[in-house]
Parts: structure tokens; sequence; C-alpha cells
């Protein structure tokens, strides 16, 4: 009633557009968990990105399920069980913002809002087939977010078309003076495939681990940019894949150990097994790991910056294959 009283004058773009969020970002009043029942709290207000979304008319429909501190890109890392992946319940959703994809694909609410550290939103929207955009670092507001790394998290968005989550991001993003984090936005390029030169990694860098259906989706993704007009060009991914493993294997684990380690020495037995042991990995590096870290990063920055002097973006798999529940429990 509420929403039909309003005058049109002051409907916003997504008036009455039901979204749900995932639960490491606050929307209050309801409560914050990050899937850790010890953890909650009850934030007094939302998220930038929420406040944001709702001033534009959306209606908000609730909290998703995620891997305990968005940590994994599996979906089964929680206490409040496995939000079951809508087409076979027998894979794994994806993670660690499981609920948020699967809520868009089952239908339950047009978009949803979600993170991406490494791969966090991404990963759980392809597994259900839907579209999962991340943002550059700091285009969304980060303020009223949990953390995992939170020099590199995003606020991202899943929705079922990439119109769709353009619109979305329209009104979530933009400049915050409060978020230590945010960029001013500058205006995104309106172009489509006609003339865009895609980077293709190497054949021999093309892993799908045996998952032959999903080399033939990845094959067929390259055949229709090719049929839009897109432009090929094979890269080296070699130096992008070692940033990754920084991440991963780095120094950079010990961010997640900064966000919640103090959580984790009061409360030991809260967290779920496997990112207990993740975050605990932080205690082999020290001060001096983080610096050499930072000098190797730049040393790879430089390394991939000729890779976009001659291509305007990556096409790759989002992800190699995708497991079923039961693999991963064993």
């Amino acid at each position: 009633a509420g929403l039909e009283a309003m005058p049109p004058v002051e409907r916003g773009p997504l008036w009455g557009v039901p979204f749900a969020v995932k639960d490491n970002i606050d929307a209050a009043p309801l409560p914050t968990t990050a899937a850790c029942p010890e953890f909650s709290y009850e934030p007094t207000v939302s998220a930038v990105a929420v406040q944001r979304l709702l001033d534009a008319g959306a209606i908000l429909i609730g909290k998703t399920n995620l891997d305990q501190f968005a940590t994994g890109l599996v979906g089964v890392r929680t206490p409040y069980g496995v939000a079951r992946n809508p087409f076979d319940p027998a894979f794994v959703p994806g993670g660690s913002s499981s609920g948020s994809a699967v809520a868009v694909a089952a239908g339950l609410v047009s978009f949803a809002l979600g993170t991406d550290t490494a791969g966090s939103g991404r990963v759980p929207a392809a597994f259900n087939n839907i579209v999962g955009l991340k943002p550059t670092k700091g285009l969304i507001p980060t303020s009223g977010l949990v953390p995992a790394c939170r020099s590199l998290d995003c606020i991202s968005i899943f929705a079922l078309t990439a119109a769709d989550a353009a619109a979305v991001l329209d009104v979530a993003g933009g400049y915050e003076p409060a978020d230590p984090f945010s960029r001013p936005v500058t205006q995104r390029p309106d172009r489509g495939f006609d003339g865009l030169v895609l980077g293709l990694p190497q054949p021999e860098q093309r892993l799908f681990f045996g998952d032959t259906a999903a080399e033939a989706l990845y094959a067929a993704a390259i055949s229709r940019a090719v049929a839009l007009g897109a432009r090929l060009v094979e890269v080296d991914l070699a130096p992008f894949l070692e940033t990754a493993s920084l991440l991963y294997a780095g120094p950079w684990v010990a961010e997640r150990a900064a966000a919640v380690g103090r959580f984790l020495a009061a409360n030991p037995d809260a967290l779920w097994p496997t990112t207990r042991s993740v975050i605990l990995t932080a205690e082999r590096f020290n001060a001096v790991d983080a610096f050499e870290g930072s000098y190797r990063l730049a040393e790879l920055a430089r390394a991939t910056a000729p890779v976009w002097e001659q291509i305007d973006a990556l096409l790759l798999p989002t992800a190699p294959t995708i497991y079923r529940v039961a693999e991963l429990e064993a």
C-alpha cells in the first residue's frame, strides 16, 4: 500500500522490485551473521549500497546464506545448511554468495547483492546460470560490509540479465566520501561486441579438469563472441595466475585474520572447521612477508600492463568445472 500511495514522481528507478542481500552486508534491522550464529549482531543502519537500493524503491525480501565469513567458493561451509542448486541439488551452489545466486535463479527475487573478493560473486552466478557482476573495486561502497579481505572486497550483483545488473549498478554504485575505499565513478563506455578485442588464454592454460561439457560451453562462448564481431588474441595468463596465487597462498590470507581474528581468538569453536583452518594460515606470515608480497604484486601488475594495450577484455571460463556436495563433504 505504501508503494502504491507514492506519487509517480517519487517512484525510483527500482520501484517495487524485490531483492535479497547476502548476510555479511548490513540491512537494518535484520541481523547480520556472516553465517556464524555467535558473531550475529543487529545493525542500526543499512549498508550504503542497500540504503541506495531502498531509496530507489526496491523491496528487501530478506538475507541470504553464504560460506561462513565469505571464505570459500563452494557454498557448503555454513551451519545454516546448504543453499540448494535449483538445477540439481546434488551439485554445489557455488560460493561464497550461495544464497543470493540461488534466490535469483529460483525466481524468489529479481536481483540480489553478494560479495566478490576472489570469485564469490561470479562463481555462484555461473553455477546457477545467471549473471554475476563484480564491479571494479570501490565502485560500490563497501561501508556496512563484514570484511573478508577489506582492501580487495567488492559488493557484487546477481541478476537474470546483464541489463538488469547494470540498472542495479547505476543505483548502488557511486562515490561515498565516508568510505575510505570508495572512488569516483567514471562514465562506462557504451559499446557492443563489434570491434571488441578479447584476450583468450593460451591453449595449454585452458584447464577444465576433464570436464568436457565445460570446455564445450567455453568454446561456444568464444564462437558467439566472434559471431557478434569480436576479434580474438591469445595472451599469456601466467602473471595473472601468479597474482591469484598471492591471494590464496600468500600473505593476503592474513587479511582475513585482520577482519575476524579477534573474534576467532575469543570464540575458537564458533567457526566452521574449514573456515577456521583457512584463517589460521595467517599465522605463517609476518609483516616482512606482506611487504615482499606487495613488491611482487607491483611487478606482476607491470608484467600484465602490456596485455591491456592489446585487448579490451579477457574472455575466461568463470570456473573450470562444478562439483557435487557429496564430493566436497568427503
